[in-house]
């Protein structure tokens, strides 16, 4: 039937063109943006998961970023640590020589007046050692102190135990950071001599056993340094003053023991969370499994101080031969205790190095599985980009001549 009210085959010509039109607006967005999936619009589900991976690829370069930043402070650490170190060296060398007896009162006077003045520049280094408010020298930044400085090192938490805890209250004392709160306070427990904790760490089937060693006149701090500095950072060691619990963590299994003179004695759960001759395991995966950050060992590198300095204090005095022995006794003592601050200091700031490595090939992987997700395949883009233009074109040419259709039907009127 012939109508010029109804146009059918301009109609199917229109639906024709209008899809083509359609198809070819997701080509060229696909091909102005280089994404198939640009919007929820194109795949809800793929673009959901793509946002997601997006937000942790943001939150890796923060947890990034702050590794920077904890390793600067480090290396800041470090540095005033080894200038500390070169300070002592030349100390021990005036210690030595005013240790000669054809020495007349002026040298010795002059020995001490450098031996003083080397020993003033200390304290200075270790205040100055600050990088971004925080100090790991000057004792601003002590392990378990409320200023502990502690590193993100994940964006998100493991599903493991983050730390080995210790079952009794462990120190008495309103200050549990204080000379008065010793290891002897520890409930059912008296730390003879030659007592010692020992830290079996288990990585790569290879077990590797450090001992601690610890005093009855210890205090909260000296241990969890001990523990720090004595397994080479591999273990670190925190207070909770709130629960009077103290917590081992560690990127490795490992295992907890009290011994005396090298046999495995019972510490009622005090250093290894069992009551019993041989601590527990942490078993491997957790350790720092669960938990999405480390914390830095902070030292005190100032002068008689509770610290690696300890024995160097304002009452050295090289201007007698007995004196200058004593001192050069107190700066090996000292220069072998700073040596062990800095070596927990170091392999410290190599887990973080190596964490950030790790992050940087992680966030690579997240973002080419986001490309894989939602990029587009440009050449296959561009082929059918010059596809649906020609048939486009033959769309719009196929309306045109449906539309002249009706006009036939003049031709019944003639």
């Amino acid at each position: 039937m012939a109508s010029i009210n109804t146009n059918y085959g301009a109609l199917v010509a229109l639906q024709s063109l209008t899809a083509t039109t359609k198809e070819l607006d997701e080509v060229q967005n696909r091909v102005n943006t280089g994404l198939k999936v640009s919007s929820a619009k194109d795949n809800g589900a793929i673009f959901a998961i793509a946002e997601g991976q997006r937000v942790r690829l943001s939150s890796i370069a923060s947890v990034n970023d702050g590794i920077s930043r904890g390793i600067s402070v480090i290396d800041t650490a470090l540095s005033a640590g080894e200038a500390i170190g070169d300070i002592l060296k030349q100390m021990k060398e005036k210690a030595v020589a005013a240790q000669a007896t054809d020495l007349s009162d002026e040298q010795r006077d002059t020995l001490h007046a450098d031996f003083a003045a080397l020993r003033a520049q200390i304290d200075q280094i270790a205040n100055a050692a600050t990088f971004n408010g925080s100090n790991l020298v000057n004792g601003t930044n002590l392990t378990g102190g409320s200023n502990e400085f502690t590193v993100l090192t994940s964006d998100a938490s493991g599903s493991g135990s983050s730390a080995f805890s210790l079952d009794n209250l462990a120190f008495n004392g309103t200050n549990p950071y204080a000379a008065s709160a010793t290891l002897a306070t520890a409930t059912g427990l008296t730390i003879a001599a030659n007592s010692t904790v020992d830290f079996s760490i288990t990585q790569s089937g290879v077990t590797t056993t450090y001992s601690v060693a610890v005093a009855g006149t210890d205090t909260i701090q000296d241990f969890l340094d001990a523990v720090n500095s004595g397994t080479n950072g591999q273990v670190t060691a925190s207070y909770d003053d709130t629960t009077g619990v103290i917590s081992y963590s560690s990127s490795a299994a490992f295992s907890v023991q009290f011994a005396v003179s090298g046999t495995a004695t019972d510490d009622d759960g005090f250093f290894d969370s069992t009551d019993t001759t041989t601590g527990g395991t942490l078993a491997a995966g957790g350790g720092g499994g669960g938990s999405n950050s480390i914390i830095v060992s902070g030292f005190d590198f100032r002068l008689g101080q509770a610290g690696a300095l300890l024995t160097v204090t304002s009452l050295l005095d090289v201007s007698t031969t007995g004196g200058a022995s004593a001192a050069s006794t107190a700066i090996d003592t000292a220069l072998t205790a700073l040596n062990g601050n800095l070596a927990t200091l170091g392999s410290q700031a190599k887990a973080l190095d190596v964490q950030k490595t790790f992050l940087s090939k992680l966030s690579d992987t997240i973002e080419a599985g986001i490309g894989n997700l939602v990029d587009a395949d440009l050449a296959k883009e561009s082929a059918r980009l010059q596809a649906l233009q020609v048939k486009q074109q033959l769309g719009a040419q196929a309306l045109s001549i449906a539309n002249q259709a009706p006009s036939i039907v003049l031709s019944f009127f003639r």
